[in-house]
């Protein structure tokens, strides 16, 4: 079970206190523990308290921060993780971070808070395969090197195996991460069905002419007296707006009559054109 699985892969000295706020679970763990290894039995404890586990230790909260891509850093910079299919690149920004001295020590102090942040990233996301970091520009070899010691020293707690190649003359760290199981992002989360994935959808006016050229497929190989169209709300209206025209010289062209009807369930890449 997961709580067993848990406890087999993560439960070692560096633990302090494995807290369980089910009184079933907590027997299984208490017998698991004993079993396998009696020597960590004192740190197991039942959870009885009256608030939900989740938000005393606020698990959800950190859920929702390791599921968005921008990463704030405490300096003002901020990590953007993007995660791909044949990669995930973490990019290193400054933001509002000024530093005290000059921009070369600006640049160092936001990469060296983002290599710990990046490490510590990785591992919370479990994020695996081919890793580029593009740190920002150093002029300073003794800074760059720095840098890569900390990146290194984050990776030391990392029970996955990471390896880390030499900073590029471009501020990019190429590294690899085992995969072991689904990063939090992959088994947390589902594609979006109005983009598939992408991150993005087409503007409404892109999905207006679409329709246009739907409309002049659809009459060409169908006989109709009359069509209507169904669109998401923001491209009926944006038709019916600003394309009013280009609707009237459409009409006149295929010599039929267009309506179109806004459908709230529509998502704004969705349509259809129907021959009535």
């Amino acid at each position: 079970s997961l709580p067993l699985r848990s406890l087999r892969d993560m439960l070692n000295e560096d633990i302090e206190k494995v807290r369980v706020d089910s009184r079933d679970t907590f027997e299984k763990v208490t017998h698991f523990v004993h079993k396998f290894m009696p020597n960590l039995d004192d740190r197991i404890e039942h959870y009885d308290g009256e608030r939900p586990i989740f938000d005393l230790y606020g698990v959800e909260d950190e859920m929702q921060r390791a599921l968005k891509k921008e990463v704030p850093l405490k300096s003002g910079g901020y990590l953007i993780v993007d995660q791909t299919e044949a990669m995930t690149t973490i990019d290193v920004n400054t933001g509002a971070y000024l530093g005290s001295r000059n921009l070369e020590e600006t640049v160092y102090r936001t990469n060296l808070e983002a290599a710990q942040a990046a490490a510590r990233q990785l591992r919370l996301r479990n994020l695996g395969g081919i890793v580029i970091i593009d740190f920002i520009d150093m002029s300073d070899e003794e800074h760059k090197r720095q840098v890569l010691r900390m990146l290194s020293k984050g990776l030391a707690r990392d029970h996955a195996k990471t390896t880390v190649y030499p900073m590029s003359a471009l501020g990019l760290v190429e590294m690899t991460r085992k995969r072991t199981t689904e990063s939090l992002a992959r088994q947390l989360c589902e594609p979006c069905p109005a983009c598939n994935g992408r991150g993005v959808q087409k503007t409404a006016e892109t999905v207006t002419y679409e329709i246009f050229r739907e409309i002049t497929r659809a009459v060409r190989q169908f006989n109709a007296r009359k069509l209507l169209v169904m669109a998401n709300p923001a491209v009926v209206n944006r038709i019916l707006e600003e394309e009013s025209g280009a609707v009237a010289e459409l009409e006149e062209f295929i010599s039929k009559s267009i309506r179109f009807q806004a459908e709230e369930h529509y998502s704004q890449e969705q349509f259809d054109v129907v021959l009535l």
